[in-house]
């Protein structure tokens, strides 16, 4: 009889059960990211969690509890000095499970389950949105879009565009040039003005 037994026997034994998910939480700590099935993986969640937050207060006492679920001396390192340096402004939940959709043997279910700060890709979206993110615009400013006429009564006289010492002088001496007739087409404009005379 199972009463008020919570876990999840796996069909395993009860010392198979508790050497597969030390094995799983070694894997994981190593590799940052395994494939299971999602069973297994919502176990080694609830496994592995707690042990995650033992990790926090690194001391010989929490190593050797940690060592007790384990087993496993190169993981309990990598526990204590990489992971929980990332892990350390976290507040719990520092697993992620991503289903993949069905095994094609036995239709089981199969996910990804990996350490939430050891993901980039999830990380860099992160800071995406916080460069695309808008505050919101103040009354005046859209007033001001809307009525040009305000921006042109504000402008100080140092934003208008008053020529310089050294341009004004060039602009006086640049002389106008007037269309002066060329000889050719002299004579025929006062052939013209005789024959309107003689019109009239």
């Amino acid at each position: 009889m199972r009463h008020r037994n919570k876990n999840k026997s796996l069909s395993r034994t009860s010392s198979h059960r508790k050497a597969m998910l030390a094995n799983m939480g070694c894997s994981l700590i190593m590799h940052k990211r395994i494939k299971t099935t999602v069973a297994k993986a919502k176990e080694l969640k609830r496994y592995l969690e707690p042990i995650i937050t033992k990790s926090k207060t690194d001391s010989t006492h929490s190593r050797r509890v940690v060592f007790s679920k384990l087993k496993n001396k190169d993981a309990v390192k990598e526990l204590f000095s990489t992971v929980a340096e990332k892990i350390l402004n976290r507040p719990g939940g520092y697993t992620r499970i991503i289903k993949l959709g069905k095994r094609l043997g036995d239709s089981a279910e199969i996910c990804f389950i990996e350490l939430v700060d050891f993901n980039d890709v999830y990380e860099t979206n992160k800071e995406e949105t916080k460069k695309t993110r808008r505050s919101r615009r103040s009354k005046s400013s859209t007033n001001k879009d809307k009525n040009p006429s305000l921006l042109d009564q504000k402008q100080s006289p140092t934003e208008e565009e008053v020529p310089t010492e050294e341009e004004a002088p060039a602009e006086e001496e640049a002389p106008v040039e007037e269309e002066v007739p060329t000889e050719e087409e002299a004579p025929a404009e006062e052939e013209e003005n005789k024959e309107e005379a003689e019109e009239k």
